[in-house]
């Protein structure tokens, strides 16, 4: 992602109504991106849960939008403290920002850059909630969910793409969230599994998806929303690079998503829609720090690399134990985390930067820069996510109580289901405690 940087006086750009009306544009393709995030856990999930999944991912847009103009912003993106973090206090409630005042070498105002950042930190705590699907406390998940972004998001994207960040000094190329999004948040959801627990009946089970054209919804709105999350990420549309971009995007998704087809055919035997929309996901994610530092042929070899590696790595939770419940850990992070590393093999030294990967003359130099903001940000979000969700755990509780598990987490804590098994219209039950047991039974039923 383009960052602030300082012009000589004479270079002092001017705002561009078509550079902020490219952004507002973008800037609505993210935010579709959560609603098509939780349609695309809500339909991997069993019937019983989808509604809290749903949720999950739609409350981060409330909570996420206060925190961020309270103080998220001005942790992020405010003036460097240290290469660690940001502050500005103009930045506080965004109330000391000009009408036209634009964002630091850009010609596109603050508030414009202020709410397309807003919707990057809205979707990526909604990621680590397919970890964790059909036993979390609805309340100990908005918790989570504020104090995570505040004490690892909000320094995470100040490290990566803030002015005086150390991994942004230090040379690390992230287009558009490869470490601050993807990685970020598929450690995150590593950590509070290994706390949490798994889900009863983990390995037993099927745990089927109840809705498979959901699914496919939700991954048709996060590809189209994604040309905004990776476009837009480079402030303006004024020289070609957004584009490429653009190009990218659709490239390297493209070859994920037939690289994942061909890998569960040849070992499953069949081609899935779960797969093909696995598949797609995971060349979104890994072209996301890669895209505007390959050619479109690399973007390829990024998609399909990253495909085949994503099938592989959703198997190992049955292998080491681990209940990551919508393959948040097989496809966000090492998804991620590949498309990082690529970046130090691909990368053309022609479209975003002059840095050049291993293949076309660069050496190691990029790979180890790369290496080190995969981990740094990995290590990072996996052991203080992993502390919160103990602490919180010991004090007000992660996981709902097991008879509610079973039975079903969305009339327990939401006091709906997602579809009426009665015939007799309406989600909210009007008397949850009689009701509950015929809701239970139907939800086992369509379960089975």
């Amino acid at each position: 992602m383009a960052s602030a940087i300082t012009t000589l006086a004479a270079d002092t750009p001017t705002l561009s109504a078509a550079n902020t009306g490219f952004m507002l544009i973008c800037s609505a393709l993210v935010m579709l991106m959560t609603p098509g995030l939780a349609f695309f856990y809500g339909g991997m999930v069993r019937v019983k849960s989808s509604l809290n999944m749903l949720m999950m991912s739609f409350v981060s847009l409330g909570i996420v939008t206060i925190l961020w103009v309270l103080y998220g912003f001005s942790l992020a993106f405010g003036t460097d403290a240290g290469s660690v973090i940001g502050w500005n206090s103009d930045y506080v409630g965004l109330s000391g920002i000009g009408l036209t005042e634009l964002w630091d070498g850009y010609t596109i105002p603050v508030y414009v850059f202020a709410v397309f950042q807003l919707m990057f930190a809205v979707i990526t705590p909604a990621l680590i909630s397919g970890a964790l699907a059909d036993r979390v406390k609805f309340s100990a998940w908005v918790l989570f969910t504020a104090l995570w972004v505040t004490v690892v998001y909000f320094p995470v994207a100040h490290w990566v793409w803030g002015a005086g960040g150390w991994l942004f000094k230090l040379g690390v190329i992230d287009f558009a969230g490869g470490t601050a999004v993807h990685i970020n948040a598929g450690a995150a959801a590593l950590g509070v599994i290994l706390v949490i627990g798994k889900r009863v009946g983990f390995k037993k089970d099927p745990m089927r998806p109840h809705s498979l054209p959901l699914v496919m919804l939700g991954a048709g709105l996060l590809w189209f929303g994604w040309f905004g999350f990776n476009a837009g990420s480079w402030l303006g549309n004024d020289d070609g690079v957004g584009a490429v971009m653009f190009v990218n995007t659709q490239v390297a998704t493209a070859a994920a998503m037939l690289a994942w087809l061909a890998y569960e055919k040849l070992r499953h035997g069949s081609f899935t829609t779960l797969g093909a929309a696995s598949g797609a996901v995971a060349g979104l994610v890994a072209i996301t720090p890669a895209g505007g530092s390959v050619s479109p042929l690399g973007a390829i070899a990024v998609g399909a690399i990253a495909g085949v590696l994503c099938a592989m790595a959703v198997g190992l939770k049955y292998r080491f134990g681990y209940d990551d419940s919508l393959d948040v850990v097989g496809v966000h992070l090492v998804g991620g985390v590949a498309g990082s590393l690529l970046v130090g093999l691909f990368a053309t030294g022609g479209v975003q930067s002059d840095a050049k990967g291993l293949f076309y003359g660069g050496g190691f130099e990029q790979l180890g820069k790369q290496a080190v903001g995969v981990f740094s940000v990995l290590a990072y979000s996996l052991v203080v996510s992993a502390i919160m969700a103990f602490l919180i755990d010991r004090t007000i509780g992660m996981r709902v109580a097991e008879d509610v598990e079973v039975s079903g987490i969305d009339q327990a804590e939401h006091a709906e289901t997602a579809y009426d098994f009665s015939g007799a219209g309406g989600g909210i039950s009007a008397r949850p405690a009689a009701s509950h047991a015929p809701v239970a039974a139907a939800n086992k039923k369509v379960d089975a």
